[in-house]
This record gives structure tokens, C-alpha cells and sequence, in this order.
């Protein structure tokens, strides 16, 4: 039986440093129960818009624990589970539950690129990680020149048979593979949670049917998102689409080329809305410059947050 229900906006969380590129714990614990505060479904921490692979073992430890405490249990930890082989996998899922991540969200590793790719490699991984943990997992299909995997059909079928999954983020950014996967994974395994990871079709991808969003862009306009994911569940299309029209070129703005400086863009914008203090980033990631930081203040504008 699935033992995590994981739906709605789920904002994948930025990490605030301070200018030594350290973390900035009294910063994070403030951001954390700000974002709390929106009726979301969830939080998910060390993963890319966090600067998780950028963070020692130690450091992701820390930021979780201060997460959970920040959260008070209010709503579900998804942990960022980056490895490089099985054994080393499973030693920092031990590690990482035991720091109380409510589930995973376990990236693809490089072992999985190139095709064909025998269902056995990755259903192998994701199988080791569960049964040294029993903490829920969450699937990640990320869009190949993202340095992502797009499982073929029976590798993912294969998958979703490992009790501990509980949903998979589809991050393929192709609205057609968003909704081939949707499809398989519906008659695969219907109780597994299907969340878009798609910050580019957001709106569209909860009027396809999924059951929440596992995105960066959740962590701005995150009450606007909420609204708009609840509108869609109650078929409420025209008022949903409203919202959407409103949001998504700020979305755009954030996630423009090159796509690697949406961190810091984002984390401009919080500090932009008086979230955070200072939006520094740490290396070999840099801050960005003047004109990008007036272009995301006119987004901001223009989706009258500012």
C-alpha cells in the first residue's frame, strides 16, 4: 500500500546563503514557514533549485532537519537523493532518513544515460534504495539535455511495481511525452501520484490530470498556484486559466536562457518581495546581473506581486 499521498503544489525550496556561500539557517527557517503558510502540499529541499548537488552530505542533513522543524509536520519533506552508484545511494538514503525526509525525490544517474537502457539498471537503484529504507520515493523523469532520463515504457511500468513509489515528476518539458507518460502511468499503476515538473506548461499540466506540481517557479506566486490548482480540481477552467495568464510569464522570465540562472533569478525575486535577505549563490553558480535582475522585477510587475 502507497503510505504517502502527495498532491497540490509542492514548491521545490531555494537555499539561502550568506555572502561566505554558507548556509543561512535563521534565513531558511524564516523562508520555510512563510512558504508553509500557502496551503501547499508539500516541500522538497537539496534538489537542483536548492543547489543540492552544490551541498556536502553534512549540509544536507542540516538544511533538512532545519526544514522539518520549521514545517512542525504541517506538511510532507521530500529529500533530494543525488548519487553516483547503488551503494553510495543507499548509504545517504539511510542517512537522509534518519534526518526525517518524509520521502525522496531520487535523481537519475548517469549510469541510466544512453539507450537502450535494460529496466533491470534502474529498477535495481530505485528497489535498493527502498528496501534499505522503506521511505517513500518519488520518480524523476528530467528531460535528457537536462542530464535527465526519459524511461522508455517498460523500464517506467517496471518501476511504479516498487511498493515505496509513490509518484513520479514529469520534468520532459515536451507537453506529448508529458501526457504518453501520464497515460502509462495511470494504467501501470494508478495509485502512484503524477506530478508535473514541467514549470513551462504549469496550468496546462493540471488540466491534463495531474495531481499537483513538483516545480522551482511553486516557490513564487505560490498562493496564486494554489488557488489555480484548486480551481482546476473543482473544473473551474475559465477562473484557473486567469490565473495562469497572469503567472506564466513570470514563469518564462524566471526560466529564460540560459536556464542554469533560474536560481538565482528566483532567489532575486524573493528578495525582490522582501522573502529574503540576499540572494547569493554558491560557486561556481554566480549572481546575476543588472539587466537580468530589472527583467525579473518587470515580471514581477507585470503579475502585480510587486
Amino acid at each position: 500500500m502507497k503510505s504517502l499521498k502527495l498532491e497540490g503544489i509542492i514548491p521545490a525550496t531555494v537555499l539561502p546563503l550568506t555572502s561566505r556561500h554558507e548556509i543561512d539557517e535563521d534565513s531558511l527557517v524564516e523562508y520555510i514557514r512563510w512558504l508553509a503558510g500557502f496551503g501547499i502540499g508539500g516541500l522538497a529541499v537539496n534538489v537542483d533549485t536548492g543547489e543540492g548537488p552544490h551541498l556536502h552530505r553534512g549540509e544536507k542533513v542540516r538544511v533538512l532537519r532545519a526544514v522539518k522543524e520549521a514545517v512542525g509536520g504541517r506538511v510532507p519533506v521530500i529529500a533530494g537523493l543525488q548519487a553516483s552508484f547503488t551503494s553510495q545511494a543507499v548509504e545517504i538514503a539511510r542517512e537522509t532518513k534518519e534526518a526525517g525526509a518524509d520521502g525522496f525525490l531520487v535523481f537519475p544517474i548517469s549510469d541510466f544515460a544512453g539507450e537502450p537502457l535494460p529496466p533491470e539498471i534502474p529498477y535495481g537503484y530505485h528497489k535498493a534504495i527502498a528496501e534499505a529504507t522503506g521511505v517513500p520515493i518519488v520518480l524523476f523523469q528530467l528531460q535528457k539535455a537536462l542530464g535527465g532520463v526519459e524511461y522508455e515504457p517498460e523500464c517506467l511500468a517496471r518501476l511504479t511495481e516498487i511498493e515505496e513509489v509513490v509518484a513520479i515528476k514529469e520534468a520532459s518539458f515536451d507537453a506529448l511525452r508529458f501526457l504518453k507518460t501520464l497515460k502509462l502511468v495511470r494504467s501501470a499503476s494508478p495509485e502512484v501520484a503524477f506530478l508535473t515538473g514541467n514549470d513551462n506548461f504549469i496550468y496546462e499540466s493540471m488540466v491534463m490530470g495531474a495531481d499537483g506540481a513538483l516545480i522551482g517557479f511553486g516557490t513564487l506566486a505560490t498562493d496564486l498556484q494554489v488557488e489555480m490548482f484548486n480551481l482546476v480540481r473543482q473544473s473551474r477552467f475559465e477562473e484557473a486559466g486567469e490565473i495562469a495568464g497572469r503567472v506564466q510569464p513570470l514563469a518564462d522570465a524566471i526560466f529564460a536562457p540560459p536556464v542554469r540562472n533560474y536560481r538565482a533569478r528566483t532567489k532575486e525575486a524573493l528578495v525582490m518581495l522582501g522573502v529574503l535577505r540576499q540572494a547569493h549563490m554558491r560557486p561556481p553558480l554566480t549572481p546575476i546581473g543588472r539587466r537580468e535582475r530589472e527583467a525579473v522585477r518587470e515580471a514581477l510587475k507585470k503579475a502585480e506581486l510587486l
